[in-house]
């Protein structure tokens, strides 16, 4: 619903949106939306590129068909020549990408589709425009990472200029600085990012301070100067599921004395960044031991899931295996091309 509602997605006042439902003998059976961002349009690809997302069917291809053709059309007359989904109208933490692998319960905000969807789009015509990996790791008693983590970790806690550390959630200013800082140096310069401003920043954090865990929110610093940062989150659809959808005043007390309590288990990983003049330099390892060590002596964390990182960032990829993780789902980013004779190209390496 917030997607949807002006008021809380401001996105909304920027871009074009039309939103479809098919019937057969007045029962519904499937929908789809269609939008085009002008900054996802125009974001650097040899041709404008428009989305579909929030794609529900039947298993009939026909179906599946008549709900791609009737966007695609619809799309074409605002002037794109490819579509790219599902994807959500927004940041690519929600709502992103086709559940191919890995069907388990999904993390809050996060994607799921019965297996067949795979077979409707990729019949049409989608083709892969790049695999978004989870990663899942279990926290042991023992430690999980390979000694070279634990060594390099070593190594640099010796320098004194070098530290990490949880903010707490009421230092909400320094969080929104420091991750600003860093995401703009680590992200803000790949094809297809923006640098991030402040206010931008402090929406998105806002969002996610109600169940907010200080513990999972670590920055690395340099002679206090923000080098690298990652932010998670408890994974509050262990608790929401058990609502059926309805989120009424009853269930709002059991979700807080839950969340309150410790209940939840699993750790949802948001984002991750180190800033290139420390890439190689085990500063990745350096703050994820040192997150390590603080949530098992104080926490009752069980299980950590990597939110997805896309194939196109083999560094991110190898940061997730040194942490001893299993690719634990796989979702799929789609392109379709309006023009057949164009050559398909696979998002570009970061």
């Amino acid at each position: 619903n917030a997607v949807f509602n002006p008021s809380k997605n401001k996105l909304l006042k920027k871009i074009t949106l039309k939103r479809w439902i098919l019937k057969q003998n007045q029962v519904c059976i499937g929908r789809i939306a269609a939008f085009i961002n002008p900054r996802y349009k125009n974001k650097g690809d040899k041709y404008p590129v428009g989305n579909i997302g929030f794609f529900e069917c039947i298993d009939n291809q026909d179906a599946a068909n008549l709900l791609f053709d009737t966007s695609i059309e619809w799309l074409k007359a605002g002037g794109v020549q490819a579509v790219d989904g599902p994807v959500n109208i927004g940041e690519r933490d929600k709502f992103w990408g086709l559940l191919v692998e890995g069907f388990h319960p999904p993390l809050y905000g996060m994607s799921y589709n019965p297996p067949y969807y795979q077979r409707l789009f990729e019949t049409y015509g989608f083709q892969v425009f790049y695999n978004q990996f989870c990663f899942g790791l279990t926290l042991r008693d023992k430690s999980q990472f390979d000694d070279r983590t634990y060594r390099v970790h070593d190594v640099i806690s010796k320098d004194s200029n070098f530290s990490a550390r949880y903010l707490p959630i009421k230092n909400f200013d320094k969080i929104v600085d420091d991750l600003v800082v860093v995401y703009n140096k680590a992200y803000g310069k790949h094809d297809g990012n923006k640098q991030i401003k402040r206010d931008q920043a402090k929406v998105m954090l806002k969002a996610i301070k109600p169940v907010a865990d200080s513990k999972l929110i670590w920055f690395a610093y340099y002679k206090e100067d923000p080098i690298a940062f990652f932010i998670s989150i408890p994974d509050i659809n262990s608790i929401f599921r058990k609502f059926k959808g309805k989120l009424n005043l009853i269930n709002k007390l059991r979700f807080l004395i839950e969340f309150k309590l410790g209940k939840i288990q699993k750790i949802a990983g948001m984002i991750f960044g180190v800033i290139p003049e420390y890439h190689g330099k085990g500063v990745d390892q350096f703050i994820i031991a040192e997150a390590e060590q603080e949530l098992k002596r104080s926490t009752n964390y069980t299980d950590v899931e990597l939110i997805w990182i896309g194939d196109f960032n083999p560094k991110m990829i190898n940061i997730a295996k040194k942490l001893g993780t299993s690719v634990s789902r796989r979702l799929v980013t789609y392109r379709y091309l309006f023009n057949g004779e164009e050559v398909f190209e696979r998002h570009p390496e970061l």
